[in-house]
């Protein structure tokens, strides 16, 4: 074992949890929200954070989508991370392409690194025990196996797929693979519990980029060259690596269990027994959380009184759980979920209702993010609305113009420089400024703290399409679909 061997961690930030609705949607779906533990920081964080101690641990590769590439950029920053890159999908193509591109670019300048690769939404309670195993698994790794992390089952679950050793697994080194396993029926899950070479397959993964790039190349070669089209004909945006769409969209969409895993020679399988859980649910969430004396997990402004194994969370408003049982309630600024915890699985059933019928609330919540901070249609009329604009230090908006709407800004905490048809002024807390229809302007933070401002805008139309940009720093003009790119 070599433990100079740089270990890349490889995150997916791909998928949209709609189980976890209502906080869970599209547009800010369930890895970048804070859903584990007591602490702030998101799923897609812990995912990066757990990783410290490890020997030889190099810079994370990110990959995920154009429109959430501010938030992974911005969640990094956060906790003072510098990924070696950020590759944007321009659409989803399953696992199997996400891991040979990370694998090409990993190797483009000619080093063959460990590859660590994680879902960025994902818990794990014991994170040193996460560590050891995958410090088990790096000699059989660097010697060119490939090694997937089991779960250790806690019970015949039919919801996971499963991995049966060709071995007695061992904790200390990983053992052959003889077979996966869709997911089963109960009866079939409780027989492979009871032989106790079954584990579930949880996506994680541990090998030499060169050796799954082999296995691709061998098993699935229209994934690879599909992929390295993509890269070769990739384009820089800003600190993102933008794969070519067209290239990109001819590769197959195969998981990388199903196009290298079931059907290599090299897999092997390592037991993890660390408190994972993939968060596939609002119960899922529950079990996993630390839980009062009651067995309720309460977060927010919450009062329980008299409720029994609950899981309450409240997002803005006070909610108060009085002699309930067994249930989830979660309250956004734009929805309220009221489930019982055995139907938490179903809450998909309703995101497609709301998808059928095109209501925002199925995809996207009432707070918008931006590279620059975020924004919140408060209240709205015929004729006017009042937004909430967070802009983050250092951030700056579009240079631009609008036809039918004139602005009033009020600041309410920091200090803003509002540019006006070529001139500057400070604005800062309670202090207001008026945008007129037709002035070129931008706002600007040039402080330490976040901005915060009330904006009431009037006018015939107050659409978020009606935006003139002179100048962006974040290439919104160009890169972004039409619906992403026309807000502030």
């Amino acid at each position: 074992m070599n433990p100079a061997v740089p270990l890349v961690p490889v995150i997916l930030c791909g998928g949209t949890g709609t189980r976890l609705w209502p906080l869970s949607r599209a547009s800010y779906p369930k890895q970048y929200w804070a859903l584990a533990g007591d602490g702030e920081e998101t799923l897609l964080q812990q995912t990066q954070q757990r990783l410290e101690g490890l020997p030889g641990l190099a810079p994370p590769l990110l990959i995920c989508n154009e429109g959430h590439r501010f938030i992974v950029a911005e969640q990094m920053r956060q906790i003072g991370v510098e990924p070696a890159g950020i590759l944007l999908e321009p659409i989803g193509r399953n696992t199997a392409p996400a891991v040979a591109v990370a694998a090409l670019q990993a190797t483009a300048k000619g080093d063959d690194p460990l590859l660590l690769v994680l879902a960025a939404d994902h818990v794990i309670r014991d994170a040193a025990a996460f560590r050891a195993s995958v410090e088990a698994g790096r000699a059989a790794a660097e010697a060119g196996l490939l090694v997937t992390f089991g779960i250790v089952p806690t019970g015949p679950e039919t919801g996971y797929g499963y991995i049966e050793a060709a071995e007695p697994l061992r904790s200390e080194a990983p053992v052959p693979i003889a077979r996966f396993v869709e997911k089963p029926d109960r009866g079939t899950a409780e027989q492979f519990l009871t032989a106790g070479r079954f584990t579930w397959n949880s996506g994680m993964f541990l090998f030499r980029a060169s050796a799954i790039l082999a296995e691709l190349e061998r098993l699935a070669p229209e994934v690879v060259s599909s992929c390295r089209a993509a890269l070769d004909q990739d384009t820089a945006d800003l600190d993102f690596l933008r794969l070519e769409r067209e290239a990109f969209a001819s590769c197959p969409s195969v998981a990388i269990d199903v196009a290298v895993m079931e059907r290599t020679g090299l897999g092997t399988v390592l037991p993890l027994e660390a408190g994972w859980s993939d968060v596939g649910s609002w119960s899922a969430l529950w079990e996993t959380a630390d839980q009062d004396a009651q067995g309720n997990v309460l977060r927010g402004r919450v009062i329980s009184e008299g409720a029994r194994n609950c899981y309450l969370r409240s997002e803005h408003r006070l909610v108060v759980g009085l002699g309930v049982e067994d249930l989830v309630v979660v309250e956004t600024d734009d929805a309220v979920l009221i489930a019982h915890r055995d139907r938490a699985q179903d809450v998909r059933t309703v995101v497609r209702q709301l998808e059928a019928v095109g209501a925002r609330e199925g995809r996207a919540h009432r707070r918008i993010y931006r590279p620059w901070g975020s924004y919140d249609g408060i209240v709205e009329g015929e004729r006017w609305q009042v937004k909430k604009i967070v802009v983050n230090p250092g951030a700056s908006l579009s240079l631009q113009m609008h036809h039918h709407r004139a602005e009033h800004w009020v600041v309410v905490q920091g200090t803003a420089v509002v540019e006006k048809d070529g001139v500057e002024e400070l604005v800062g807390e309670n202090q207001s400024t008026y945008i007129p229809l037709g002035a070129k302007h931008r706002l600007s933070n040039p402080g330490k703290i976040s901005v915060e401002m009330i904006e009431v805008q009037s006018g015939p139309y107050l659409g978020e399409d009606d935006i003139v940009r002179f100048e962006d720093r974040y290439g919104r003009t160009s890169h972004l679909p039409q619906a992403m790119s026309t807000s502030q």
